[in-house]
């Protein structure tokens, strides 16, 4: 099956799971408050439904448009903008009529219900697969340096100790820490300095991301190639599997990401490699293309570690895990706002390419968990049309003890529709635009 088409049925069902709880949440509270609810869709049905068939007050279906799900209630200024219910009197059964404290438990229960979700397909994904470790042990070379990595004082072969006196199971979290989150200082093993201590900037975050490199630290292996591709230059010049490159026109070459480096720079030109084969040393000779690729695959000696987790461990794990996930994408909301960031917005293919191309039940929960936990933070935005928009004015209402008139909330509905709108227009409008690009 191609990619793309197994990448887009594993988006269908996350989204399809996470969309029936969500309106689930909704759901259940109001029917505890006895509030009646007339729909209860996945998916929209503008126009008309795959299926619908209604049980009791509720109409269940399936839309044909997959950009989310909805619940509606009696009484309630929502998408559906039913103004003609809204203009018959109050109902005992409606949401208008509740108090306002079980109108916020209602609103707030698809958020709710997403949050709790990701936390404990975390804690599932820890206890039936473990967590990964990736502990320097693994990486006996080390790390390599970014150019700004070595302008704040990281110099390459180093290995990580501690970020602000903690150690790191996996050492490459190095990266997603220095960007997102407010890391005061590294503790490193150097070679011939033993340990040392870099300070790190403030702004390391910001610098890291308007320069475009997101992972300053990458691990270090040697430049010895799994696989050789019949059909380019390097099966030609003699290259093999288990050849270890050492040296490029006089160039030492210590790890893969030198030789890849130094390959770029010489596109369409011919280079002397010394190679090392069964401990003995050649000379092959070969001209790159124009994208400076030789025509093999690396062999990548960087092993991570999978480490079995009991039950209580998994929950403890998994608690901390969604925590500093959703930590971490609320830090870098920020960049959202910036000319960068926005360029780099993506709707459905975006979240579509967190999936894996081949069917793998982990890697398969561990994005729809990370969805999960997007959809609540995103849905309690404080704009209209989003479950955020209602909240607010509900607290609103609480705090002064005035409700918003019902026109007023059905412009607010329809100012909120319409920025959703054009936000999903404008995230889909960059994935197209990359996908052309590429």
């Amino acid at each position: 099956m191609e990619p793309m088409i197994m990448k887009g049925i594993q988006l269908l069902l996350s989204l399809s799971i996470l969309i029936v709880l969500h309106e689930l949440g909704h759901f259940i509270p109001a029917k505890i408050f006895k509030t009646r609810v007339e729909k209860f869709f996945l998916f929209f049905d503008v126009k008309f439904a795959l299926f619908k068939k209604k049980f009791g007050d509720t109409v269940y279906g399936i839309g044909w448009l997959p950009l989310g799900g909805y619940v509606k209630i009696s009484g309630m200024i929502d998408e559906s903008m039913d103004k003609e219910q809204m203009q018959q009197p109050p109902q005992p059964w409606e949401f208008r009529t509740k108090p306002a404290w079980q109108r916020l438990i209602i609103m707030l229960g698809g958020v709710t219900v997403n949050l709790i979700l990701g936390f404990l397909i975390y804690m599932m994904i820890l206890f039936v697969w473990g967590k990964n470790s990736l502990p320097n042990s693994s990486m006996p070379l080390g790390l390599g340096v970014s150019s700004l990595a070595k302008e704040i004082g990281f110099e390459k072969g180093d290995q990580i100790l501690s970020v602000d006196g903690k150690a790191l199971e996996v050492a490459l979290d190095i990266n997603k820490m220095l960007l997102i989150r407010s890391v005061e200082k590294v503790q490193v093993e150097r070679l011939n300095a033993g340990k040392v201590t870099i300070p790190i900037p403030d702004n390391i975050g910001d610098r890291m991301f308007s320069s475009g490199q997101m992972s300053i630290l990458y691990p270090r292996f040697p430049a010895e190639i799994d696989s050789v591709l019949i059909n380019k230059n390097a099966f030609s010049a003699g290259f093999r599997p288990g050849d270890k490159i050492v040296a490029a026109n006089n160039n030492i070459i210590e790890d893969w990401v030198e030789l890849r480096n130094f390959n770029n720079e010489k596109a369409n030109q011919s280079v002397q490699y010394v190679v090392e084969r069964n401990q003995i040393r050649d000379t092959l000779k070969m001209v790159l293309d124009a994208e400076g690729k030789m025509g093999v695959i690396p062999k990548n000696s960087i092993k991570i570690r999978q480490v079995n987790l009991s039950l209580s461990e998994s929950i403890t794990e998994g608690f901390s895990y969604g925590y500093w996930t959703l930590n971490d994408y609320v830090a870098q909301f920020k960049y959202v706002f910036t000319k960068k960031g926005a360029s780099q917005l993506g709707g459905f293919g975006a979240i579509g390419s967190l999936f894996p191309a081949t069917w793998d039940w982990r890697a398969f929960w561990a994005s729809t968990a990370f969805i999960s936990i997007i959809l609540a933070f995103m849905n309690l935005l404080p704009i209209p049309a989003l479950d955020g928009g209602h909240v607010m004015f509900l607290l609103y209402e609480m705090i002064s003890g005035r409700k918003p008139n019902d026109k007023f909330m059905e412009y607010a509905q329809m100012a909120g529709f319409f920025l959703l709108l054009a936000l999903v227009i404008y995230a889909n409008g960059n994935d197209l635009f990359r996908f052309l690009s590429n």
